[in-house]
Formats: structure tokens, C-alpha cells, sequence
């Protein structure tokens, strides 16, 4: 009798997965701070400092999609930040007039182009990035976090390039900032977006054969390729959305600030990668999801935001996101290695 009963119990601690363990677990995390952060900054809990941060996040959630994909198949994305710079400025650049005064040293100038050609083209440039990421990492079989760090460079360096190591915001239409300042109800139209692109990415996560593929590759790679999965294509393609995701993010800045800056979502690409993790998903691939990824930004978000009114320089706020991220980290391979030994 008491061996089924153990037999019994173990099933029980089975159904859990590893996923919703941790996803558990950040949740009441994520519920903990919520209380301390109310303790601290009387006005936290309100609707408008919750539509505050969502609007905020968004930018960093429709990216960390494209990062959160890539890393449950144990892999890396670190150009996500540099590309949309990359494309925040090249798309006001396809935008600007042809001619522009000499006294702007060029600023003001450009390639003429109307806004949707100049933001296609900008995406277009932006999957090249994404396509130079899937050929090294996955014909050439060299590591992911090196190829995509060089990326980051030469992104971030046609960025600066084509914008001086400056702000092209001269001569554009008004129709440019559309995408930007549209509002649905009391939403922003970048928020309405962000909240499709997640409802999408939950589908495709979890109920398509697409989806359960990255799962398989980041278990085990090798067994994913004796099972038939297409591997190669299948990284090829998360590069590829990575990419466009990325890219997508820096239009919607520009459009937002009507501004192609070089020193655009600067650090989102760490930001993206923490949150995931903090929010659940395994360094090393295999399990996590979207749901996780909201977690840590919001974590991430909801600290940022109550430093911010306590006064915390955002330097020092850095230093608080590293030492979460580090925490993160150990607490979720200390709670996973404990959890095997109990089963």
C-alpha cells in the first residue's frame, strides 16, 4: 500500500511540468513585489500606472517575442536592440526628402520615399540582419551569443553611420508618426499591437506542430533531428521573426518620437533576455513560454517604476535589474534541481 501511494504521489508532482512549476513560482514573485512596491509608492495601485507601464513594455514585448522563441530552442538573439535602431533610423532616412539644406550637414536629407515604402524597406534591411544571424548559426554551426554580439555591432553601426551618432527628425510627414500616436479607446495603437502579436505567439506556441517543435529542439537537439524535425529551417525561420519583430519595434519607436535615433532601444536586447528568464523560461532551452516572458517584464517593469519615484537614477536601476537578473538565474536552477530530487 505504501509503495502505491508513493506511486500515486509522484504522478500527481508529474502532471506539473517543469513550465508551469516555474511559472508558478515567478508568479508569486511577480504578486509579491506588486505588494511591496503598493508599501512603498502609495499611488502604485492605480489604472493609470498600470496602463503606464503597459505602454512602456510594449516595445519590449513585441521584441522579446522573437527572443523568448529562439531561447526555448537554447539559443540567443543579441542583436534585437541594434536592429531596431537599425530600423528606426533607416526608415526616417528612406523617408526624408531627397534635398535638404547644407546648413543640416545632411541631416534633413534622404531617399524620398512614402512612409509604407520606406518602412518595408527598412524591414527588409532588417531581415537581411536576420538571415546573416540563421546562415553563421545555423550552416556555419558557430555559437549563437558570438554571431548575434556581432550583429549587435554592425546594426548598431549603420544606426550611428546613416544618423551621424545623432537624431534624423528633419522633413518628414505627418503621416510618419501614425503608427505611433493612434490610440484604440484608451490604448495606444503600440499596445493593441503588442497585444495581438501575444495573443499570436501563445497560439502558435502551444497549438502548433511549429511551436512544439522549438520545445524539441531545446529537450534535445539531436533527438529532434533523429525524430525528422527540420532543425536548420526551423532556426532559420525563429532568425528570421526575430528579426522582423525587432525591426517592427524600432518603426514604432520612430514613428512614436517622429525620431530616427542611433542610441534607439539601447540595451533591450539585455532587457528582452532578462525578462524571459525571470520570468521562467530555461537559459539552457527546453521549457518556458510567452506567459513567462509577460512575467518578467512586468517584474522588470513595475521595479523600474517604483525606483523612478523614489527618485533612483537610472544607473543605479541597472545595477538593480543585473542583480535580479542574477538571482533569477540561480533561483531557478536551485528550485528546478531541488524539485528533480524530490520526484
Amino acid at each position: 500500500m505504501k509503495d502505491v501511494s508513493l506511486t500515486k504521489e509522484n504522478m500527481i508532482k508529474h502532471k506539473v511540468s517543469n513550465e508551469t512549476y516555474m511559472t508558478l513560482y515567478m508568479l508569486f514573485v511577480l504578486f509579491v513585489i506588486i505588494v511591496v512596491a503598493s508599501l512603498f509608492v502609495p499611488t502604485f495601485l492605480s489604472i493609470g500606472t498600470f496602463l503606464n507601464i503597459l505602454a512602456q513594455q510594449s516595445y519590449l514585448i513585441i521584441m522579446g517575442i522573437g527572443v523568448t522563441f529562439l531561447l526555448l530552442t537554447g539559443n540567443f538573439d543579441l542583436s534585437v536592440g541594434s536592429v531596431a535602431s537599425c530600423a528606426a533610423v533607416l526608415s526616417v532616412f528612406f523617408c526624408q526628402p531627397l534635398e535638404g539644406s547644407a546648413s543640416s550637414l545632411g541631416m534633413n536629407n534622404g531617399w524620398g520615399l512614402s512612409v509604407p515604402a520606406a518602412m518595408i524597406l527598412a524591414l527588409l534591411v532588417c531581415l537581411g540582419i536576420g538571415a546573416i544571424n540563421a546562415l553563421f548559426i545555423v550552416r556555419y554551426k558557430i555559437a549563437s551569443v558570438i554571431v548575434t554580439l556581432g550583429t549587435l555591432y554592425i546594426s548598431r553601426g549603420i544606426a550611428q553611420v546613416v544618423a551621424q551618432g545623432a537624431n534624423r527628425n528633419l522633413g518628414l510627414p505627418d503621416s510618419f508618426s501614425r503608427l505611433g500616436d493612434t490610440t484604440v479607446g484608451p490604448l495606444g495603437l503600440p499596445v493593441v499591437i503588442m497585444l495581438v502579436g501575444v495573443a499570436i505567439a501563445l497560439i502558435v506556441e502551444k497549438g502548433t506542430v511549429f511551436g512544439r517543435r522549438m520545445y524539441h529542439i531545446g529537450a534535445n537537439r539531436d533527438a529532434a533531428v533523429i525524430s525528422g524535425i527540420k532543425v536548420n529551417k526551423q532556426l532559420t525561420s525563429l532568425y528570421l521573426i526575430s528579426a522582423l519583430l525587432s525591426g517592427f519595434t524600432g518603426l514604432i519607436i520612430a514613428s512614436k518620437f517622429k525620431s530616427g535615433s542611433s542610441y534607439a532601444a539601447n540595451g533591450y536586447e539585455f532587457d528582452a533576455l532578462a525578462a524571459a528568464i525571470l520570468g521562467g523560461t530555461s537559459i539552457l532551452g527546453g521549457f518556458g513560454s510567452i506567459v513567462s516572458l509577460l512575467i518578467g517584464v512586468f517584474i522588470l517593469g513595475i521595479i523600474s517604476t517604483c525606483l523612478n519615484q523614489m527618485g533612483f537614477q537610472p544607473a543605479t536601476q541597472t545595477i538593480f535589474k543585473g542583480i535580479i537578473l542574477v538571482i533569477a538565474v540561480i533561483a531557478q536552477r536551485v528550485g528546478i534541481s531541488r524539485r528533480s530530487r524530490k520526484l
